[in-house]
């Protein structure tokens, strides 16, 4: 599964990447808006953590590339606020999945990449 994760805070999507390689998952970083339509532009990929406030873009922005440009993408959305905590993210992103605390454990975050991942035929 290829996984990109969408993080202004570098330490922490490192934390996030090294889990998700540790169950053999293909995973990119990165920091802003720039670099992430950059990989969408380049390569494929099936799943989205994606930082609902980014220091450098917008996170709508890059989901709305991603819907353009991989449609069955999926989005996991990670926030350290309660912005869109009433759930209103699902009608202004069709691609998402999940709206999680980024205070979420790696481990449960894996999880649920797994379960919105592309299912095993």
């Amino acid at each position: 599964m290829n996984v990109l994760i969408v993080e202004s805070q570098a330490d922490l999507g490192r934390l996030w990447q090294r889990h998700l390689e540790r169950q053999k998952m293909d995973v990119i970083l990165a920091v802003s808006q720039e670099e992430a339509v950059d990989i969408l532009h380049h390569y494929a990929v099936d799943i989205i953590i994606l930082d609902l406030f980014l220091d450098k873009g917008a996170a709508l922005s890059v989901a709305d590339y991603a819907q353009y440009r991989h449609p069955d993408a999926r989005i996991i959305f990670v926030t350290n606020t309660t912005f869109f905590s009433d759930g209103s993210i699902f009608a202004h992103c069709a691609n998402a999945s999940a709206f999680v605390p980024t205070a979420t454990p790696p481990e449960d975050l894996v999880a649920l990449v797994e379960h919105c991942g592309p299912k095993a035929v």
